[in-house]
């Protein structure tokens, strides 16, 4: 019998002990005292989305009380990768981590941890497989469904900026990059297909991934090869938040070009209120920190299965960014 087992085992016990008996369980302080984690926010430390996630985790580690140990990755998949082996090493409890390096390379390391014991669960990038095999055990995913996501960014965005057939659309994304991650990128790009738009499409090489500043010439060259592009997606939240910055360095004015993207900032609230950043799908990756701490604590602690939780629900535009600028100015939304 597996330990997961065992456990949900002794609590259906202890429940109809309880239950027989009368009794009723209390809320305990700090309940998940003691079980030990490692959670990757992701990108550089500090950095856009990445902070964000992090912010979520240090606010589940102390609501419940878990010792946790963070990984930045700098969105470096590979990096990523070799970070989750040496944390299966350690032997912790649970690992909250993205799935950017693919269901190939991170399966048998997913394999490996629960063999080992070590509650293993995603944020912001699935891997579907793993999660069907080991769900039971508490494998979860907490962000949005990619593809989907990326459609209806693209869809949206086609629809509000009055763009005719065969019109160009920019989209500036991380498709090679595979695995669920590039499914987003892919389905932005379905989307302006389907409504018969040419797509110009740019790889975000690996220095703007780390640092969206060091894309602003590639911006600027394409956008002068290219003034008719009536559409900019920034498939990155990086990048989005940058979107004044692309603007102001290739001379285009507020309204010129329709941009849309992923995940809010403090930049980019202030580039949408500046009428630059017309369209955002907010992934609320706060959540996407804080859920997966929650899912490891629930699961370690009372033998509950993996949570499935969609956390892109909303798009913010102008008609209602000023709700949302405070809290993106402390990076929670």
């Amino acid at each position: 019998m597996t330990s997961a087992r065992m456990l949900l085992s002794a609590i259906a016990c202890s429940t109809a002990a309880m239950l027989a008996s009368g009794a009723t369980a209390q809320p305990e302080e700090k309940w998940c005292s003691g079980v030990r984690i490692a959670a990757f926010p992701g990108g550089p430390q500090g950095g856009v989305f990445a902070n964000n996630v992090y912010n979520g985790f240090r606010q589940a580690e102390l609501d419940l009380g878990p010792d946790v140990t963070y990984y930045f990755s700098n969105w470096d998949p590979n990096l990523m990768l070799q970070q989750i082996q040496q944390a299966v090493a350690t032997g912790v409890d649970g690992i909250a981590t993205y799935g950017f390096a693919g269901e190939a390379a991170t399966g048998p390391i997913v394999q490996q941890a629960y063999e080992a014991g070590i509650i293993f669960t995603t944020l912001n990038t699935s891997l579907r497989e793993s999660q069907a095999s080991y769900a039971p055990q508490g494998f979860g995913y907490v962000g949005a469904p990619n593809y989907d996501a990326g459609y209806a960014l693209g869809a949206e965005a086609a629809a509000r900026a009055g763009v005719s057939e065969g019109d160009k659309v920019f989209v500036w994304g991380l498709r090679a990059q595979g695995g669920d991650r590039g499914q987003r990128t892919v389905g932005v790009i379905d989307a302006f297909e389907e409504a018969g738009l040419e797509v110009i499409y740019q790889e975000i090489d690996a220095a703007t991934n780390a640092n969206p500043n060091a894309g602003t010439a590639t911006f600027v060259g394409l956008m002068g090869a290219n003034p008719d592009v009536k559409i900019v997606v920034t498939d990155h939240g990086g990048l989005t938040s940058n979107v004044g910055v692309y603007a102001d360095a290739a001379g285009l004015e507020p309204g010129q070009v329709y941009f849309a993207g992923f995940d809010m900032s403090p930049n980019t609230a202030q580039a949408i209120q500046e009428g630059f950043q017309n369209l955002v799908i907010d992934q609320q990756p706060y959540l996407q920190g804080y859920l997966p701490i929650l899912n490891i604590c629930l699961t370690e602690k009372y033998g509950f299965s993996g949570l499935d939780i969609n956390t892109a629900g909303a798009f913010v535009d102008e008609s209602n960014v000023d709700a949302v600028a405070p809290l993106a100015a402390v990076e929670i939304r």
